[in-house]
């Protein structure tokens, strides 16, 4: 299938790895050989030839392996390796404070990575960026809402980003009704957070408005219960003490693992689908 993909003009694969040791990998995954076939899914990716991105995704279990992770991304031939710091909505929301690493951990970690970009220059790109909840300022998600990127869900629907079914009351067209540019023009959730009408204060006349968008709107509705706040992350925010004070929050508890339920909805989508 990855050839007949690849044939077809796949020009780019991102496989996230969540450790450097199996069993925690496996752990974090959820089931047992998750680590294994992750890496030959990436061996498989560039026997074909195709650039290969690992997204090192770090959490308090593995933040003090940023190393070996980037070894790692070495020694598979990727050309790229990302550490994304888990975002917390959806199952690791559920698990903030399993996942959640210490401030010093952060900062070890900064230095690290700068460190290991003068090790590795020329040999693979380092992509990293200091975790939300430790952040002064929020990023802008995916570049901007609707600026960028989107996303096509296995039932058809596409988002301006993978979470974005988590805020309710938007409307999401699919590609088995419209085309992508129609969608992308037209479609009222993608117009729903574009620019800056929407904005609430401080975003709306923040001086960084252009530049960070007011942050990530799946964010602000977990925290706030408001998709229109201030992301939280930002120290102007009138609730960036919440923030902080989850961001000292730690539990060693076992992590809570997602339970798939199609309901008739989706169970609908997946009888067209196949």
């Amino acid at each position: 299938m990855l050839a007949a993909l690849a044939e077809a003009g796949l020009d780019h694969v991102q496989i996230s790895i969540q450790d450097t040791n199996a069993a925690s990998a496996d752990r974090i995954a959820g089931y047992d050989g998750a680590y294994v076939r992750k890496r030959a899914l990436a061996a498989a990716v560039v026997r074909l030839g195709i650039p290969l991105t690992v997204n090192a995704v770090i959490h308090h279990a593995n933040i003090d392996r940023i190393a070996d992770v980037v070894d790692q991304a070495v020694a598979l031939s990727a050309s790229r390796v990302e550490i994304a710091h888990v975002q917390y909505y959806g199952w690791a929301l559920a698990n903030r404070a399993k996942l959640m690493p210490t401030r010093q951990q952060v900062e070890h970690a900064v230095d690290r990575v700068e460190a290991l970009r003068e090790r590795y220059r020329g040999i693979i790109v380092i992509d990293a960026v200091v975790p939300d909840y430790f952040a002064r300022y929020p990023k802008a998600c995916l570049g901007g809402w609707g600026r960028r990127s989107l996303n096509v869900s296995p039932s058809g629907k596409v988002l301006p980003c993978h979470a974005a079914e988590t805020i309710p009351g938007l409307e999401f067209w699919s590609v088995r009704e419209h085309s992508l540019s129609d969608i992308w023009h037209s479609s009222p959730a993608f117009n729903t957070f574009r620019g800056t009408d929407w904005m609430k204060e401080p975003c709306a006349s923040c001086s960084r408005r252009l530049e960070d968008f007011g942050g990530c709107r799946c964010q602000a509705l977990a925290l706030t219960g408001d998709a229109r706040a201030t992301d939280p992350v930002c120290h102007l925010s009138p609730y960036h003490d919440l923030v902080a004070d989850l961001a000292e929050q730690r539990d060693e508890a076992p992590y809570i693992y997602r339970r798939f339920r199609a309901d008739r909805t989706t169970a609908a989508e997946i009888a067209k689908v196949g």
